[in-house]
């Protein structure tokens, strides 16, 4: 039977192991975050499950994603976006905690009605900022977790301390996804309205910028009355956003 010194000891190695692998994991984050400041990521770790979801459909893959750079995205688009996502994203430092604090309190009131209401799933409300979706879509999975929310806290610093805040808009816009397979705002732009991303008037983005919290939803319903008149609303609040 092993001494109590000798388990002791054999834990606290297995605690320095278990230190040092996630300092080396928060070491390669802020690495990767640190080298899109010059270099576009090509993809997400969102958009790499979706496609591998895609593939194995009886569809197949149906992709669409073309990298737009922030001067030629359409003001309006990203307006539209932050007046419907984020408001304050020019002055926070990537979180909102009242935000956050809120939408845990809505959660958690939300739990017991909805689990009784016809044994449907609930449905989260979710309180993050531009800067922690991007976070979460460019290295995290979707589960729904207090570590991997804490893993998108601190992404989200890194990416408010390496990147500006038209960096940070700029990756968002060209990842976010907008439908089935279809990532970015050109790619967006061109599967709803026939156009480019730098052509997009005022009330295409509203529309577009209203269906990112539930895009295949809302491709499947474009006559959706939510979606008309939240657009609206998007279009009454965009001209008080501040651009970064």
């Amino acid at each position: 039977m092993a001494r109590p010194s000798v388990l002791r000891s054999h834990l606290l190695r297995l605690l320095a192991v278990a230190l040092v692998m996630v300092l080396a994991l928060q070491l390669t984050f802020a690495l990767k975050v640190a080298g899109m400041s010059w270099v576009n990521p090509s993809s997400t770790a969102f958009a790499r499950s979706e496609a591998f979801r895609l593939l194995h459909t009886e569809a197949g893959l149906r992709w669409d994603w073309q990298w737009t750079d922030y001067s030629l995205i359409s003001s309006s688009l990203k307006r539209a976006v932050l007046a419907s996502e984020d408001a304050g994203f020019v002055d926070h430092s990537g979180v909102e905690w009242d935000a956050i604090e809120k939408a845990w309190e809505k959660n958690q009131a939300a739990r017991p009605a909805t689990a009784s209401s016809r044994g449907r799933e609930p449905r989260w409300v979710g309180g993050s900022t531009v800067t922690q979706q991007l976070a979460k879509n460019l290295f995290l999975s979707g589960e729904r977790t207090v570590l991997r929310k804490s893993q998108e806290l601190l992404i989200a610093f890194m990416l408010e301390t390496f990147l500006s805040k038209q960096r940070i808009l700029e990756i968002y816009l060209n990842h976010v996804e907008w439908a089935e397979g279809v990532f970015g705002a050109q790619a967006a732009a061109r599967h709803y309205f026939r156009t480019d991303a730098a052509r997009l008037g005022p009330e295409a983005s509203a529309r577009l910028a209203v269906m990112l919290p539930a895009p295949k939803r809302f491709e499947k319903r474009p006559n959706s009355p939510y979606l008309a008149g939240r657009t609206q609303t998007v279009l009454a609040r965009m001209g008080a956003v501040e651009l970064p």
